[in-house]
């Protein structure tokens, strides 16, 4: 299964790693590569977790351009 992350910078530092296809599914790391992997590792269990109560496994997420004055 392929997923989209989204990656940013937060006030510490921090590279902050979010799955929007798994609401709540979020994590941090000092680099990238740390957020990434961490990042891979909360998917898991948030995988999991949706398998274990019936939930659809991920949500659909589009995204669009909006031009902005």
């Amino acid at each position: 299964m392929r997923l989209l992350i989204t990656l940013e910078r937060d006030e510490t530092g921090m590279i902050v790693a979010e799955c929007p296809s798994l609401p709540g599914c979020i994590s941090q790391g000092e680099t990238e590569a740390a957020a990434i992997e961490n990042v891979r590792e909360a998917i898991q269990g948030c995988l999991a977790a949706r398998k274990a109560n019936d939930l659809p496994l991920a949500v659909e997420v589009r995204e669009v351009e909006v031009e902005v004055a």
